[in-house]
């Protein structure tokens, strides 16, 4: 089972669906209530990193997280501000995160982006030095979706499991033990973003 975590922070319908296409037993849930039933977390978001953090915390959630992550091991996926929400800290807001991962997340203009490239980053892009085996399986090259104007940068590229370019090169997909993490959105990534779905729910807990 699986447990989606709504904190206030963008649409989950289409993460949900996606999780149903290919097969998992997926509930979404909006209090930390039972959360030790699920044998997974999926921490999706949209928008601000402060205000991502306060909600967590608002609706009791980033205890029972810890324990969950931290103690029992169960695996999580962040995705998007979900994925920099699991950070040591953000420019956005100048807050810190969940520090389940030693990396810091900051903006394309602080990491020396190019004049002529758009922020935020918008559209298909594709990920490279994808780690071979586990979530990015079979997805060297892929073309994945992104929206985004801050990008994770980590401190131990041991904790890098693939890459993109956009004017700079950044950290688009995360994992250390049973954490991980996506910048891009693979519910909106079509065929890639599905078999990366069902990678995850494959994975064996540690």
């Amino acid at each position: 089972m699986i447990a989606i975590i709504d904190y206030g922070m963008g649409n989950l319908h289409s993460v949900y669906k996606a999780f149903k296409r290919v097969g998992a037993e997926v509930s979404v849930i909006d209090s930390p209530s039972g959360i030790e039933k699920y044998d997974k977390i999926v921490l999706p978001g949209v928008g601000d990193f402060k205000k991502g953090m306060i909600n967590l915390k608002s609706a009791g959630f980033i205890e029972s997280i810890h324990q969950q992550v931290i103690e029992n091991r169960i695996p999580i996926l962040g995705i998007c501000l979900g994925m920099q929400l699991l950070t040591t800290y953000s420019e956005e807001g100048e807050v810190p995160g969940l520090a389940f991962i030693d990396a810091k997340t900051i903006h394309f203009k602080n990491l020396g982006i190019p004049q002529n490239l758009k922020i935020p980053h918008i559209g298909w892009n594709n990920i490279i030095n994808c780690a071979p085996t586990g979530l990015l399986s079979d997805c060297e090259n892929e073309m994945v979706y992104f929206v985004h104007s801050y990008a994770v940068i980590c401190n131990n590229l041991a904790d890098v499991i693939c890459k993109t370019e956009y004017g700079v090169t950044f950290h688009s997909g995360i994992q250390k033990e049973n954490i991980y993490g996506l910048q891009f959105h693979p519910e909106k990534s079509h065929k890639a973003g599905l078999r990366i779905l069902k990678n995850f729910i494959n994975l064996e807990n540690y």
